[in-house]
C-alpha cells in the first residue's frame, strides 16, 4: 500500500506544505529588508543582536549563539567584527574556559536592538494582521511552535 493510501501524511502534501511555509517566509522576509530601518543594519545583523538580547545573563559564546541563525559560523564571526567595531557588541574570554570567547550586547547594542525591535514588530504586524484573523495567527503559531519542539526533539533520547 502506496504512503497515498496509508492513513500517513503522503509525501505530496508534506512538499506542497513544505513550499507553501517557505515561500511565505520569503515573501515576508523580502517585504521585511525593504524597511528603510534595515539600511542601518541588515536583517542578519538585527537577528543577532535580537539573538544576544535573549542570552540568560546576557553573554554567550559564538557557537552557541550560531545554533539560533542560519549563518555560516566564519561569517557571524566576521560579522561580530563589524558589530563590534560599530559599538554594538562587545566580547570577553570565556568564564570557565579561558580559550574560549563570549558575546554580548553593549549599552548601544541594546538601545539598538530595543528601538529597531519595535518598528520591526510594528511592521510585521502591518504584514501579518490583514491577511489572518487573530484565531488563524494563534493557529499558526501553534503549529509552528510544535514543528520547531519536533526538529528540537530529534536526537534527544525519549522517556524510558
Amino acid at each position: 500500500m502506496s504512503s497515498e493510501n496509508s492513513g500517513s501524511t503522503p509525501v505530496k502534501q508534506t512538499a506542497e506544505t513544505w513550499e507553501s511555509l517557505f515561500r511565505a517566509q520569503v515573501g515576508v522576509m523580502r517585504r521585511l529588508q525593504r524597511d528603510r530601518e534595515f539600511k542601518e543594519l541588515t536583517m542578519r545583523e538585527y537577528d543577532v543582536l535580537f539573538n544576544l538580547s535573549r542570552c540568560p545573563g546576557g553573554w554567550t559564546r559564538l557557537n552557541e549563539l550560531n545554533e539560533h541563525l542560519l549563518i555560516s559560523q566564519p561569517s557571524l564571526s566576521r560579522m561580530m567584527d563589524r558589530l563590534e567595531n560599530k559599538g554594538l557588541v562587545c566580547r570577553r574570554p570565556a568564564e570557565n574556559d579561558q580559550r574560549g570567547v563570549e558575546l554580548s550586547l553593549t549599552e548601544e547594542g541594546r538601545a539598538v536592538q530595543k528601538r529597531l525591535g519595535r518598528i520591526h514588530v510594528r511592521t510585521i504586524h502591518d504584514l501579518l494582521a490583514p491577511a489572518l484573523s487573530p484565531e488563524e495567527l494563534t493557529d499558526l503559531k501553534s503549529l509552528t511552535d510544535k514543528l520547531l519542539d519536533s526538529l528540537n526533539s530529534e536526537g534527544k533520547p525519549g522517556p524510558e
